[in-house]
């Protein structure tokens, strides 16, 4: 155990997977220093004036110290396995905010409160405790709890509850606030949340872009023009079950309200701070309230007191939140405004960034759908029909595309493409992709010879996003169609008397990687036959493979007589499109009867 010369050998120096990895192997050193500082550790454990516990990830004790053991009043053995709640019902239970630190491992102070099975002079018990994640190779094992106990005079304990309160108030907001990139989401989750917690009634108006009558409230500016109104739109508003129809009919989600000079709100947005008051008469509350009609409908729904905060996005008011008490509900105190200014801090950054998403997506999407409706004119012997839904789970849209191209001597050439990416960047490389594609099919080249020389074009030119693609020439007079693919799906068939199948097809790699060796194959295609190609949206779905995504696909029942945008309607409802993570773009086509 000591190192030759060197004097005693320093406890817990190495790390302590060397350690155990010499034990392992046999090393006789190892084991004895493994073993020892086990000892040591577990004398620091047991012997500690804070209680220590080890829960599971589903909060179940595994590890519970003596003195944890007597601050409960339970034998340790008896709390092994169960957790805080079947062991002490009498005591506030953190669980949420718990198994935020197993999700995220940012370690928690809290502050429980309550009663055990030990005997106390107090009437009610204060700890104050602190939870770490337990990992091991990358796995979450569970949580460490160390608590000290911190029972006192009453008004200690009033203290220490309220710090609690805003403690997990902020803690709970924080998975519960701002869960999607949806502006109006986000509004109806903070005001949701805060009533009843922190108000008995809960609003967010935002300053709208382009309000009714044109121009911005504010000038566009940021801030309000004396002696107007300002208009704002309310988003999102919250209600106890009691004052629900009464706020309600002072401003419903969707409408505008309009705020005097002087008002609580106009306070609160042109001077950027918080605005709390109590309304002791008509002229206090006629002064705070958007106009001085409304005085009398606040004093019918037995609102005394609220409080004004700004929404502050990049430095500019974006809107406030208004939060009030009413009835037999105490006045807004200093915790409260603290608690309230921290959410709206919160609030304002995700609105700020939910916004930023919403211009962003519909930038591309108007770019995209603008592109994809141009008209495509396949000859008289090919109908064909299309659909274009972009995600509707949160991400941006994509680079999907398709187009059908009549060429010369009666042939058509279907395509389908995907950039890699999303956003306003992918759908203008689209735009690049879809127009090479269109040149260089007019040259008269074969699907695998196009893919080749777009591959080659795209590196060439610096395009940094990589597209797959699909290209089947449609050749009626042949009776055939050739495909060949950089990287894509293969293109599905669906005959009469035939379920759905997918038609094999060499895959090439994505055009723009410069390794472009593409080969073509060839099927036939009946008249009456359906041909089906589509982008990875329409089948992939997270946590799948692909092979089963397009079993799926193959395995819908599908008439090939109908109209096609029947038929299309059909693959997209029974594939659920609704919940894809991806944009979903399908392209049917179908050879007709030929005329005798």
């Amino acid at each position: 155990m000591w190192a030759e010369g060197a004097g005693p050998r320093p406890l817990f120096e190495e790390d302590a997977d060397a350690v155990v990895a010499a034990a392992l192997a046999g090393d006789p050193s190892g084991m004895d220093r493994l073993v020892r500082e086990y000892r040591l550790l577990r004398q620091v454990l047991d012997g500690a004036r804070a209680g220590i516990a080890l829960l599971d990830t589903d909060l179940r004790y595994l590890y519970v110290s003596p003195h944890m053991a007597v601050m409960n009043g339970v034998p340790a053995r008896a709390m092994l396995g169960r957790t805080l709640g079947e062991v002490l019902p009498d005591v506030e239970r953190p669980d949420e905010v718990l198994r935020q630190v197993l999700r995220d491992g940012r370690p928690r102070e809290l502050i429980l409160e309550g009663r055990t099975h030990a005997d106390s002079p107090y009437a009610s018990r204060v700890w104050r405790g602190t939870y770490h994640r337990l990992e091991e190779d990358g796995r979450v094992l569970g949580l460490a709890g160390i608590g000290l106990e911190v029972s006192g005079p009453r008004e200690r304990q009033r203290e220490l509850s309220r710090t609690n309160r805003r403690l997990l108030l902020l803690d709970t907001a924080a998975v519960r606030v701002g869960t999607t990139l949806d502006v109006d989401t986000t509004c109806r989750e903070l005001t949701g949340f805060l009533v009843p917690e922190l108000a008995d009634a809960a609003s967010v108006e935002l300053l709208p872009r382009d309000p009714p009558g044109g121009g911005r409230p504010d000038g566009g500016s940021g801030q309000c023009a004396a002696g107007a109104a300002v208009r704002l739109r309310r988003v999102a508003v919250a209600a106890v079950p009691d004052l629900a129809p009464r706020v309600r009919a002072l401003g419903a989600a969707g409408e505008y309200v309009e705020y005097q000079p002087g008002s609580a709100v106009r306070q609160s947005l042109e001077s950027g701070e918080p605005w709390v008051g109590n309304f002791s008469s008509d002229e206090v509350l006629g002064r705070a309230a958007p106009s001085r009609g409304r005085v009398a409908a606040y004093r019918e729904a037995g609102i005394h007191s609220g409080v004004v905060v700004p929404l502050v996005a990049q430095d500019r008011p974006i809107g406030t939140l208004t939060l009030v008490r009413a009835g037999d509900s105490p006045a807004f105190g200093r915790e409260d405004v603290v608690v309230a200014r921290t959410l709206a801090e919160r609030a304002a950054a995700s609105l700020a960034k939910a916004a930023r998403f919403a211009r962003e997506r519909g930038m591309a999407l108007e770019l995209q759908q603008a592109l994809l409706s141009e008209p495509t004119f396949p000859h008289d012997d090919l109908e064909v029909a299309s659909r274009y839904l972009p995600s509707g789970t949160g991400v941006l849209v994509g680079g999907d595309w398709f187009d059908c191209l009549a060429l010369p001597g009666g042939r058509t050439l279907l395509v389908m493409g995907d950039v890699m990416g999303h956003g306003v960047e992918a759908a203008v490389a689209m735009s690049h992709y879809r127009s090479l594609v269109r040149a260089l099919a007019a040259s008269g080249q074969p699907p695998a010879d196009i893919l080749r020389e777009a591959d080659q074009v795209v590196l060439a030119g610096g395009l940094d996003r990589m597209a797959t693609c699909l290209l089947v020439l449609v050749d009626r007079a042949a009776g055939r169609c050739v495909h060949a693919s950089a990287g894509h799906l293969p293109a599905m068939v669906v005959g009469r008397g035939r379920g759905p199948f997918l038609v094999p097809v060499p895959v090439g790699p994505p055009l723009g990687t410069g390794f472009g060796r593409y080969e073509a194959a060839s099927f036939p295609l009946e008249p009456g036959c359906v041909l089906m190609l589509f982008t990875d949206g329409l089948v992939e779905r997270r946590g799948e493979d692909i092979d089963t995504s397009l079993r799926r696909l193959t395995g819908v029942e599908l008439p090939v007589d109908g109209a096609l945008p029947e038929f299309l309607d059909t693959v997209l409802a029974a594939l659920g499109v609704a919940r894809a993570q991806d944009d979903v773009t399908v392209l049917a086509a179908r050879a007709t009867e030929r005329r005798s």
